[in-house]
C-alpha cells in the first residue's frame, strides 16, 4: 500500500482529523503509559521556557548580558514556537507528527548539550529557538498521547487536559529552579533541560503512537508563504518582547521592524487569500465567529499576565526571594490543577461559553483583591487571589479548544488555520499582556513619584524629621552631618519610589480587573444573544420538515 494511501479503519479507530494518529483500543495499563508519556511530553514543550523566564536575573549576570540582551532568550522561544505552527499541520499530515517530533527533539538535545560547553549569549539564544521549534511539536504530541490515554467517551476530557498540562510549567519551574541553580549554577537548568529532552526522545520511541493517514499536503508555495509570515511575526514579536525596554517611541529599530512586521504579514495573508489550495483560510479566519475566538483568547491571555507580570513582579519589586515566595509557587500550581480538573470533569459542549465567563469573574476577582496592596503585602496575603487566578487560567482553555475545533470537524481544510490561529493567540496574548502591563506599569510609576516628589520638601517638619531619621541610622559610621543628611535625603527618596511602584502596581492590577470584567460583559451578552436567536429560529421553524431539509 502507499504510504499516502489512506487506511481502511474500524469505526472506532478512524482519526478524528487529517494528519492525527487513530484511536484503537488499548489495555488499562497501556492506557496509563500513554497518559504518563502525554504529561512527561507536555510539560516539557514549554518547561525549558519557563526554567529561563523564572531566572532570567541570575542568566543575566552569568553572561554577562544587558537587560535588552537577555529579553531576546523569551523572544526566541515566541518567535519559532508561533511560526513552526505554520507548517507543523500539514508535516504531521504529510511525514507523520512522530517523526517530526523525533527530528527536533534530537536537534533540540544536542543544541542544548552544546550550550554547556558554550557560556554566551548567542548559543543560549540558539537554544531557546530550537526550544521553540519542538515546543510547538510536543504541545500537539502530549494531546495525542493524552487522548490516547481515555476510552472515547471521554476524548473531549483527553482534550481538556492534554492541552491544560503544557500551562503547569511555568508554576512548576518556580518552584524548583532555584535547586537546580545551587546544585550546578546555570548549567544545572540546562542539564535538567537536557534530561527531559532525553527521557521524552526515549518515551516518544519506546511507546509510539498509532499510525494515522498520510496525504501529500505540501505545495512550493507554502514555504514562500511561511518565509513571509513567519519573517512578519518574528519581527511582531521582537517588538512586543524588547518595546516597553528600549521603549517603544525612542529605539529607530521599533518603527522599523513594526512597520516591516505588517507588511510582510499582510503580504503573506495577500498569498494565501488568492490561492485556489491556501495554507491559511484567510475568508474563514476572517468570518465573525473566529475573529470573536481570537479575541476573547488574546483578551483571556493578556488577564493572566496578571500572575507573571503583576503578582510576581510585585514581590519582586518588594525584595521578595524565592524562597519567600516558594509557597506561593504552590498556590499557583494548586489552583491551576484545579482549574485544569474541573474543566475536565465538567466540560459540556452544549455550554462551551459560560466556563470563560467563570474564568473571567474568577480572574477579576483575584485582581481586584491585589490592587488593595501595600508596602507590607507578603506572600501569604495573596494566597487567595493567586489560587483564583491560577484556577481561571486553566479552566478556559478546554472549552475554547472545543470553540474552535467544532468549526474545523465540519471543514477539516481549516485544521491548520485554526491550529494557527490558536497558536498565535495564544503567544501573542501572553506578549501584549506582559507588555501592555509592563508599559502601564513604568508610566504610572513616573506619574505617582512625580506627584509623591512634588509634596517632600525640608519645609515640612515631618519630612525634614525623616530625613533625620534616615540620617541617623547612619550616625555609627559617618561623622560627616552634611552626609549624613544626604544619606537621608537618599533613604526618602527609596521609599518614595517603592510607594510610587506599589501604587503603580495597584493601577496594574485594577486595569486587569477592568480587562477581565468587559471582556465577561462582552461573553455574557454574547452567549444571550445566541440562546435568543437560537430559540426564535427554533420556534419560526416549522414542525413537520421534508425529508431533503435537514442536509440543507
Amino acid at each position: 500500500m502507499d504510504k499516502y494511501t489512506p487506511h481502511t479503519w474500524q469505526p472506532h479507530e478512524r482519526p478524528s482529523l487529517p494528519g492525527s494518529p487513530s484511536t484503537p483500543l488499548h489495555s488499562t495499563r497501556k492506557r496509563w503509559a500513554y497518559a504518563l508519556v502525554g504529561v512527561l511530553v507536555a510539560i516539557t514543550g514549554g518547561l525549558g521556557n519557563s526554567l529561563v523566564i523564572a531566572n532570567l536575573v541570575y542568566l543575566q549576570g552569568a553572561l554577562g548580558a544587558t537587560t535588552a540582551e537577555m529579553a531576546w532568550l523569551p523572544a526566541a522561544y515566541v518567535m519559532t514556537n508561533v511560526s513552526m505552527n505554520l507548517l507543523l499541520v500539514k508535516f504531521r499530515q504529510q511525514f507523520g507528527l512522530r517523526a517530526f517530533t523525533e527530528v527536533f527533539l534530537v536537534l533540540y538535545a544536542l543544541v542544548t548539550f552544546g550550550h554547556l560547553f558554550v557560556n554566551d549569549l548567542s548559543s543560549a539564544i540558539a537554544v531557546r529557538a530550537a526550544h521553540g521549534m519542538v515546543g510547538a511539536a510536543l504541545s500537539s504530541l502530549g494531546l495525542y498521547y493524552m487522548i490516547q490515554a481515555f476510552p472515547a467517551k471521554w476524548r473531549m476530557k483527553a482534550l481538556v487536559l492534554g492541552l491544560g498540562t503544557a500551562q503547569l510549567a511555568l508554576p512548576l519551574a518556580r518552584l524548583f529552579s532555584e535547586d537546580l541553580l545551587q546544585i550546578a549554577e546555570w548549567r544545572g537548568l540546562y542539564l535538567f533541560e537536557l534530561g527531559m529532552a532525553l527521557t521524552c526522545l526515549g518515551c516518544v520511541f519506546l511507546l509510539k503512537l498509532p499510525p494515522g493517514d498520510r496525504f501529500k499536503t505540501f505545495e512550493k508555495l507554502d514555504f514562500l508563504t511561511f518565509a513571509i509570515l513567519a519573517t512578519g511575526v518574528a519581527l511582531l514579536c521582537a517588538v512586543l518582547s524588547l518595546g516597553r525596554i528600549d521603549w517603544w517611541l525612542e529605539a529607530p529599530w521599533i518603527g522599523v521592524a513594526s512597520a516591516c512586521s505588517l507588511v510582510l504579514i499582510m503580504a503573506g495573508l495577500a498569498i494565501e487569500h488568492n490561492r485556489s489550495n491556501p495554507l491559511l483560510m484567510t475568508r474563514w479566519l476572517g468570518s465573525g465567529v473566529m475573529i470573536r475566538l481570537a479575541l476573547a483568547v488574546v483578551l483571556i491571555r493578556m488577564v493572566l499576565s496578571e500572575q507573571s507580570t503583576g503578582a510576581v513582579g510585585f514581590m519582586q519589586m518588594l525584595n521578595m526571594s524565592n524562597e519567600q515566595m516558594r509557597t506561593l509557587y504552590w498556590v499557583m500550581l494548586a489552583g491551576a490543577i484545579a482549574g485544569l480538573a474541573t474543566s475536565a470533569l465538567t466540560i459540556n459542549p452544549s455550554h462551551l461559553l459560560m466556563p470563560l465567563i467563570i474564568s473571567l469573574a474568577f480572574m477579576a476577582t483575584g485582581s481586584v483583591m491585589d490592587s488593595f496592596s501595600s508596602n507590607l503585602t507578603r506572600p501569604q496575603n495573596m494566597y487567595v487571589s493567586q489560587f483564583l487566578l491560577g484556577f481561571g487560567g486553566t479552566f478556559f482553555l478546554g472549552p475554547t479548544m472545543v470553540l474552535g475545533t467544532k468549526n474545523v470537524l465540519t471543514n477539516p481544510r481549516n485544521l491548520v488555520s485554526f491550529s494557527v490561529l490558536f497558536g498565535i493567540c495564544q503567544n501573542l496574548g501572553g506578549l501584549i499582556g506582559a507588555a501592555l502591563l509592563g508599559t502601564f506599569q513604568i508610566v504610572r510609576e513616573k506619574f505617582h513619584s512625580s506627584m509623591i516628589v512634588e509634596h517632600l520638601t525640608l519645609l515640612d517638619p515631618r519630612v525634614a524629621a525623616r530625613v533625620a531619621s534616615g540620617g541617623s541610622a547612619y550616625g555609627g559610621v559617618i561623622a560627616d552631618p552634611e552626609l549624613r543628611n544626604l544619606m537621608g535625603i537618599r533613604s526618602l527618596a527609596t521609599a518614595a519610589t517603592r510607594e510610587a511602584n506599589v501604587m503603580a502596581y495597584n493601577d496594574v492590577f485594577m486595569l486587569i480587573a477592568i480587562i477581565a470584567i468587559l471582556t465577561m460583559i462582552w461573553i455574557f451578552i454574547r452567549s444571550l444573544w445566541l440562546i435568543s436567536t437560537t430559540k426564535a429560529a427554533a420556534s419560526a421553524a416549522p414542525p413537520v420538515q421534508p425529508s431533503g431539509a435537514l442536509s440543507s
